[in-house]
């Protein structure tokens, strides 16, 4: 059995010694355990499935994976979830299609608690008729709740799929006070 004193001091030299592609955490929320991964470069991933998280990790960032704690990264969720946060202060390391990208930083722009629908989206990157283009990045964001998808609704206004689930959706939603459809 390894003492806590020595695995800390294992995990810190390997981080020191820059022998760690990626890092990685579970953090508890209101919404379920929540996978939150970190490169040199700033917050690479935000997960709601935590099984297998770590596999998933090193196929894109490197085998080099070690669980530690990210503290800045709960910091700031703790506080988005306690109401005390609104924006976050993070580096991200955004690893997707430039279009996707696109989509990401602009979505980011929304303030806490508006909503946008995906083809106002779509138009705001210069492309008007790419809603369901902008669909397919909101469905493939490594990073919510930080690069806030869950402000994006359907043309009509209802909520539409988000990989936390929709339950999740309306709770991010009503946590930043979002008028909501019945």
């Amino acid at each position: 059995m390894v003492s806590r004193e020595l695995d800390a001091r294992f995990r810190d030299t390997a981080l020191r010694a820059g022998l760690v592609d990626v890092r990685f955490d579970v953090v508890a929320s209101p919404v379920g355990e929540l996978l939150v991964a970190a490169t040199e470069r700033g917050l690479c991933r935000i997960s709601y499935g935590v099984e297998g998280g770590d596999e998933a990790l090193a196929r894109t960032f490197g085998v080099r994976v070690l669980r530690t704690p990210l503290d800045e990264i709960r910091r700031e969720l703790d506080e988005y979830f306690a109401g005390r946060r609104r924006e976050f202060d993070l580096p991200l390391d955004l690893r997707v299609a430039p279009f996707h990208e696109a989509v990401l930083r602009e979505r980011a722009r929304v303030p806490y608690g508006q909503l946008e629908t995906y083809g106002a989206l779509a138009a705001k990157v210069g492309r008007p008729r790419a809603a369901r283009a902008v669909g397919t990045a909101m469905n493939r964001n490594p990073i919510p709740i930080v690069l806030p998808c869950h402000r994006v609704v359907g043309a009509d206004g209802s909520l539409t799929g988000y990989a936390g689930g929709l339950h999740v959706k309306r709770a991010l939603l009503e946590l930043e006070g979002a008028t909501l459809p019945l």
